[in-house]
């Protein structure tokens, strides 16, 4: 079971290939957000044992908590949960008019866009619950922050989040059939709530639910983006 976690981060990252390949369209915001969530994978260290402790190339999580696979995890990721929902409901982009940027909650757009992070701090710091209950608990409120900053993307926060766990399910299931014991052997159950979903660990599709629901929208918040249906963008 060496190297199951390398090629399931091959997996998402082929998947991540395929739609960058085939979606010309898409190709930019793709790779964008992609690079800004590729560092997060360098946060594997505060998982690493306490939530998980997978096998790596070169021993790396073992040896540092580092590991290679969750960068290209953390890549693939970014890029597929921006653009899901586009795909799904055939979306584009347009610029935010500048009269609508104006507007009284976008005062606030700097801090709502370190919410998450703020929110996993306070978690980490003054709590003793596992990070990746921090981390679902942060970006569910980054979700939320984004919301209440761009009320126009209420379809696209809500639906991304369960259109990502759907993928991520399905993603997650690709492996058990092959490495049934996989969860079991290199999940720390005792850290968590013992709930599994067709043997999913509930954290997983709670992570995945929460990334795709902060992450679907992040890319118009970040960049004054708006979204209009595909066929209006040739008549524009």
């Amino acid at each position: 079971m060496q190297y199951v976690w390398f090629i399931w981060s091959l997996i998402i990252l082929a998947l991540w290939a395929i739609i960058y390949l085939s979606k010309k369209g898409y190709r930019k915001e793709m790779l964008k957000m992609s690079l800004i969530t590729m560092p997060f994978g360098l946060t594997e260290p505060l998982f690493v044992p306490e939530y998980w402790f997978p096998p790596s190339l070169f021993n790396l999580a073992e040896r540092t908590g580092f590991d290679i696979e969750s960068l290209i995890f953390s890549f693939a990721i970014g890029g597929i949960g921006t653009v899901l929902y586009n795909l799904i409901f055939k979306k584009s982009y347009i610029d935010m008019p500048h009269t609508e940027r104006g507007h009284q909650r976008h005062k606030l757009h700097i801090y709502i866009l370190f919410v998450p992070a703020i929110v996993f701090v306070i978690f980490s710091l003054f709590t003793t619950l596992n990070h990746i209950y921090c981390g679902i608990i942060a970006m569910f409120f980054g979700g939320l922050a984004t919301l209440y900053c761009r009320p126009d993307l209420k379809g696209k926060i809500w639906v991304g989040g369960i259109l990502f766990t759907i993928l991520y399910f399905i993603y997650f299931g690709s492996i058990l059939p092959f490495y049934p014991q996989y969860v079991e052997l290199y999940w720390n159950l005792d850290n968590l709530t013992h709930i599994l979903v067709l043997r999913i660990p509930i954290e997983e599709l709670l992570f995945a639910f929460t990334f795709g629901m902060y992450w679907s929208g992040l890319y118009e918040h970040l960049y004054w983006r708006k979204l209009i249906k595909s066929k209006e963008m040739s008549t524009n």
